[in-house]
């Protein structure tokens, strides 16, 4: 009888190595260059447009969401860190082309399946490139557009929230986002949160005009709003008295006492003395 079980567990335990053999083989890729995008750049949508849309500044900006004079600015700043080598098998995609798939996708909300068929690359290759090109856009351009400000810029959005919303000696408004994600594979409860919805958190800066000034995008949904704020960096600069905030001065209207330069936010970010 054990002879007899234990020949029948050998042959399930080959059965299912042998299933698991066929369908190996079945995922094996069956051509290097798919035909669908094999002739992308006859058919695909940067090669076709492209030039034409330069012609028309007002359709390029239609498309590009950017102007075109904006658009080669920003592409003299990523063309260095968008360059992949050639190889004898295939040539690589240009950074011109790199910076198109990822203004679409960042101005449509595009899926990758569209794009895919639009540019005719593939879906993996269309992730990688917007992947890519993001980090490269936020390597290159985050020192200049949101850069850490000194003093005098601090006064300067604090008379704005004075003149927009009459709060005086404010220095900006903290706020954070939950944005909506598919569950990440094993990540457990981590982004589960309170919503009852899986997210991670941006969290955010601003000042009077709406412009992100400082973000901290990636914490677990299911942290609180106050342990995401303590543990960003913008956080702990604050706690630190790191962010070179102006000196103490007196409200409108008043001769004393002087009172400290302040960042609105809701009640659940917690508040700490100067």
């Amino acid at each position: 009888m054990d002879c007899y079980r234990r020949r029948h567990v050998a042959v399930l335990v080959t059965a299912i190595q042998l299933e698991r053999l066929r369908r190996r083989r079945d995922r094996r890729r069956r051509f290097w260059v798919h035909p669908v995008i094999a002739q992308r750049q006859e058919r695909g949508q940067f090669w076709a447009l492209y030039q034409n849309l330069r012609a028309h500044e007002d359709q390029f900006f239609g498309y590009m969401r950017m102007s075109i004079p904006s658009f080669d600015k920003l592409l003299g700043l990523l063309e260095s860190r968008l360059m992949h080598q050639d190889t004898f098998m295939r040539d690589s995609i240009p950074p011109v082309e790199r910076l198109v798939i990822t203004l679409r996708y960042l101005g449509t909300g595009q899926s990758l399946a569209s794009l895919h068929y639009a540019f005719l690359v593939g879906k993996s290759t269309a992730s990688m490139i917007i992947r890519e090109t993001c980090v490269a856009i936020w390597d290159a351009l985050h020192a200049a557009v949101m850069a850490q400000p000194h003093k005098e810029q601090w006064k300067e959005i604090a008379d704005v929230f004075q003149k927009t919303c009459q709060f005086p000696n404010c220095a900006g408004a903290i706020d954070g986002k939950h944005i909506r994600i598919k569950k990440p594979v094993r990540s457990g409860s981590q982004y589960y949160n309170y919503k009852k919805y899986f997210s991670f958190v941006l969290f955010a800066m601003c000042d009077a005009n709406y412009s992100f000034r400082y973000i901290d995008v990636g914490s677990y949904g299911s942290r609180s709003d106050s342990a995401i704020f303590a543990h960003s960096e913008f956080g702990k600069m604050l706690q630190d008295n790191a962010l070179d905030r102006p000196e103490h001065t007196t409200l409108p209207g008043t001769t004393s006492p002087a009172m400290p330069f302040v960042f609105v936010g809701k009640a659940s970010l917690q508040l700490s003395a100067d």
